[in-house]
């Protein structure tokens, strides 16, 4: 079923000339509105076996339909659309852009030069240009010149042109998934330090030991912490500490000067000032409290 609904999709080399492929150059470079006029501003859902395409939008309304994604862009961003992708779109008549088409070919031999490590141009994905819209623009106005001309020189300037440019994109795509991955290593974080607390916070260690322990400075655990636990990593000690001295003074029959020993404070005067501070009662009260509060 799928293959049938791909045969039905077209594949062009440039959208609306079939199989001939436009320049004897390894890519192609033109506007957006160069080839959308000629389409009434609609590009219809077709893909290209061989082919990888950057379209910058650099002002002006792109609705972008990409493997079944759809995408309003009304700020200047990137599309990155990979061979074999099916893709269509529809501009503003006000839209100013490229569109940029790779060849297989050069885009592996891009990739070479570059010691790439995973192929940034194998999965479809919109990149908002933000506070790089005026380089992006520099640059992709220059690609174009460079390829309406034929000065000498000009495979290596284009190479070295689409190369910054890839360079952008592999930017980027390393920006976005380290931004993914962040939470997660920061939430495995937060389970070391959590398990390191239940292992010994009757010795009350530093925030800096801890710290070292799990592998972060006391500013990125403080970070961490606020952002996951919404607390600083001392207040997650404290909190662990004020648990257990409430289990003390109501599940056991210990003084108040045994539960501050029990819990590495050698003043139980402290130890009073801390729990109260933290809970807003004394212990004696807190324990008169839940007495209270069990009694039949």
């Amino acid at each position: 079923m799928v293959r049938a609904v791909l045969d039905n999709i077209p594949v062009f080399k440039l959208y609306g000339e079939g199989q001939r492929w436009a320049t004897p150059d390894l890519l192609h470079c033109e506007t957006i509105a160069k080839r959308s006029r000629l389409h009434h501003w609609e590009i219809q859902p077709h893909r290209h076996a061989d082919l990888c395409q950057l379209l910058y939008v650099r002002k002006g309304q792109a609705q972008i339909d990409i493997e079944g994604q759809h995408l309003v862009v009304r700020e200047a961003a990137l599309q990155v659309v990979p061979p074999q992708c099916v893709h269509g779109f529809r501009f503003s008549e006000d839209i100013d852009g490229y569109v940029v088409t790779l060849a297989a070919p050069l885009i592996a031999q891009l990739q070479a030069q570059a010691g790439a490590t995973h192929d940034v141009l194998a999965q479809p994905a919109l990149y908002l240009a933000g506070s790089d819209r005026k380089y992006l623009t520099t640059l992709f106005t220059a690609l174009l010149r460079e390829y309406q001309t034929l000065q000498s020189g000009r495979d290596v300037m284009l190479h070295s042109l689409i190369n910054v440019a890839l360079v952008w994109v592999g930017r980027q795509a390393t920006a976005r998934n380290s931004s993914k991955q962040a939470p997660e290593r920061g939430r495995r974080y937060l389970a070391h330090f959590i398990s390191l607390i239940e292992t010994h916070f009757r010795e009350q260690p530093s925030v800096e030991h801890l710290a070292y322990k799990v592998g972060l400075s006391v500013a990125q655990l403080n970070n961490i912490c606020r952002e996951l636990a919404g607390l600083s990593a001392l207040q997650v000690v404290h909190q662990r500490m004020l648990l257990e001295a409430k289990r003390s003074l109501i599940y056991t029959s210990m003084t108040v000067a045994q539960v501050a020993d029990a819990l590495g404070f050698s003043d139980p005067a402290y130890f009073s000032r801390f729990f109260k501070r933290l809970s807003g009662l004394s212990p004696s009260d807190f324990r008169g409290q839940g007495l209270r509060q069990t009694d039949p």
